[in-house]
């Protein structure tokens, strides 16, 4: 009997839990766990990218922002199935939500951006945003845009001395880096390279 009400119990639980996934519209920033049951080297985190992507093996892109879970894992079955046999059995769970940023009162802080993005230029932007962040806010990148070199240059304040941080953003769109951006400071310039020719 204890174990029949456990069963029920667990029952009510993952059925209330997929209820809530699958009303839940993704946006970006948010984690996705991908599972296929036929090929676990399939399975992974995959962060929701700024323009509303995830990137999955096999396929490429797909878009999950604005979608529930149900319909990224239906595109994610359709875009897998020429692989398989037949039709892979796919599971899609939200594993984070993005963390709503918090509205910052006074002045924004001024960024410049360089190269091959949409909009380049001076850039306002709240303090907090973070390099992801103004990448969506200008726009994204062009065609021509070497994505795995990006640069952040910024003058240290104690020393004087210019820093470079580089970013590689196809490592955060493939899921093997980190997520965690640098925030980004007054002054900032960021430069986005142009690809060479067989990279």
């Amino acid at each position: 009997m204890a174990r029949m009400l456990l069963s029920v119990l667990a029952l009510f639980i993952f059925g209330s839990f997929a209820v809530a996934q699958d009303s839940y519209r993704i946006r970006p920033g948010d984690v996705l766990r991908i599972e296929v049951l036929e090929d676990q080297s399939l399975n992974r985190d995959a962060l929701v990218l700024p323009d509303g992507t995830v990137t999955v093996p096999l396929i490429g892109s797909v878009r999950a922002s604005g979608r529930n879970v149900s319909t990224v894992r239906d595109s994610i079955t359709s875009g897998l199935a020429p692989n398989f046999a037949t039709a892979p059995t796919v599971f899609v769970t939200v594993s984070a939500i993005a963390e709503p940023r918090e509205p910052v009162e006074g002045p924004t802080i001024d960024v410049y951006v360089m190269g091959e993005v949409a909009t380049p230029g001076k850039t306002a932007v709240d303090p907090g945003t973070n390099l992801l962040q103004l990448i969506a806010q200008t726009g994204g990148f062009s065609r021509f845009a070497a994505t795995k070199r990006i640069q952040l240059r910024r003058m240290d304040r104690k020393t004087g001395q210019p820093l470079v941080y580089t970013f590689n953003y196809r490592a955060v769109e493939r899921g093997v880096a980190p997520v965690n951006t640098i925030v980004l400071q007054a002054g900032d310039i960021v430069v986005v390279p142009e690809r060479r020719l067989f990279e």
